[in-house]
């Protein structure tokens, strides 16, 4: 017989048959928006997980790789689909029930092998500096170079320009709050956050403790599991919950500042919700977690704010704006900085292709997107964007860059630290 969902966690049907196919996800959708097919659209591929309770197929595996898993549909359904947790389920089926062919799973293996791993990315990091530095992202982006190798010049284009040495360094384990102490938080560092984007923890925990916060950067964990957790690779997505859990619990908030891991440390209950010693825990522990511009937006912001005088464009991540429902408070925060102009782009919840790692498995359509992106944050005039993820990072300088006019991407965290003067940026 054909395989078939397993009984652990499978998609479940009550789920599935909340959607009534009205099709207000198609529009928001960037595979049916590119290719305009029944199958990759959210209301096709739920028919498909239906389908999967009696076969797993191809084309069934197919159709769920090809999604994103950017959830513009969980923003646009009027019947409440939840559609996150019902890709989370089956992907992690596919990946128990469905033999893929062996360069895909060695490929897969790999990247979760690497981008979890934080020491790892430090000891390539002088090699990808110097990638950075003689070109080999650039030539990588070439159309030639993409049709011969392209899961191979995926991950050479997204190639971070970052310093060896800051990638080397390490943030103090606390920042304590300045003037009246108003509480104390835990900031996850993260594993590709914590290696190329390092600045951007020290931006947030200066801006936190600017505004009254102690600010505890623990070492552990090295990943929160989000980057396995949303391609399905279920057993290392949970043991690195877990890890995460055990070491962060103890705090009252837990401030995250990359929407990948927001996302995912937010549904640790669902993925937990199977095992009985770690359910209640995971359910508190997802209560804690903040998006830094959530929680800075709730708090009340005290610190006194100097003009940035910047035309930017903001990108709203998907795993911010779709799957934590985080839109507003960003806009808030940015536009309390004097002289900063706030310009927003055309068709703001299309994906820009990245994905957690859709963009190295997936290289063809998400340069479809990333070029569809750029286009649009470019046409707006702005001298920058801002973006609160490191995969919308590297996607939007990559994309800009090969469209010839390169444009700087911050985060919302560096735009207040400048504003509040609490990092020395001629430093840097």
């Amino acid at each position: 017989m054909p395989a078939a969902w397993d009984d652990t966690r499978a998609p479940q049907l009550e789920l599935i048959d909340d959607c009534v196919h009205c099709g207000f996800c198609l529009p928001t959708c960037p595979t049916y928006v590119l290719w305009g097919e029944e199958m990759d659209s959210p209301r096709g591929r739920i028919v498909l997980m239906k389908q999967g309770h009696e076969e797993i197929s191809a084309p069934l595996v197919q159709h769920l790789d090809n999604c994103l898993g950017c959830m513009a549909c969980v923003t646009a359904c009027p019947s409440g689909v939840q559609y996150d947790k019902l890709l989370e389920d089956a992907r992690a089926q596919v990946e128990r029930n469905f033999e893929r062919p062996p360069a895909d799973s060695a490929h897969r293996r790999l990247v979760f092998e690497l981008f979890t791993r934080p020491g790892r990315l430090r000891a390539l990091a002088p090699g990808a500096a110097l990638a950075y530095r003689l070109g080999l992202p650039r030539l990588a982006r070439r159309p030639r170079v993409r049709r011969l190798a392209p899961k191979l010049a995926a991950v050479v284009g997204m190639t971070p320009q970052a310093s060896a040495r800051r990638s080397l360094s390490r943030l103090p384990t606390r920042f304590e709050a300045q003037g009246e102490r108003r509480g104390e938080v835990a900031l996850l560092q993260g594993c590709v956050q914590r290696v190329f984007f390092g600045h951007v923890n020290e931006a947030t925990a200066r801006v936190l403790a600017a505004e009254g916060f102690d600010v505890h950067l623990p070492r552990l964990p090295r990943c929160c599991g989000a980057l396995p957790l949303h391609a399905g690779a279920d057993p290392q997505a949970r043991d690195l919950a877990k890890a995460t859990i055990e070491a962060l619990e103890e705090y009252e908030t837990v401030i995250v500042n990359a929407a990948g891991c927001g996302s995912a440390m937010k549904d640790y209950g669902h993925v937990l919700r199977d095992e009985p010693d770690w359910a209640e825990r995971a359910e508190r522990f997802a209560a804690k977690v903040r998006d830094a511009t959530e929680f800075l937006a709730e708090a009340d912001p005290r610190a006194e704010r100097g003009p940035v005088p910047m035309k930017v464009a903001y990108h709203d991540a998907c795993h911010l704006a779709h799957a934590q429902g985080v839109r507003a408070q960003p806009r808030e925060l940015m536009n309390g900085i004097p002289r900063l102009e706030l310009v927003e782009p055309r068709e703001w919840e299309l994906c820009c292709g990245s994905a957690g790692v859709y963009n190295l498995v997936k290289p063809q359509p998400a340069a479809e997107l990333g070029e569809r992106k750029a286009r649009n944050l470019l046409d707006t005039g702005a001298e920058a964007v801002v973006a609160a993820n490191p995969g919308c990072v590297l996607q939007i300088k990559a994309h800009t860059e090969r469209l010839g006019r390169a444009l700087p991407v911050l985060h919302p965290m560096e735009l207040l630290a400048r504003s509040l003067a609490c990092v020395d940026w001629t430093a840097r």
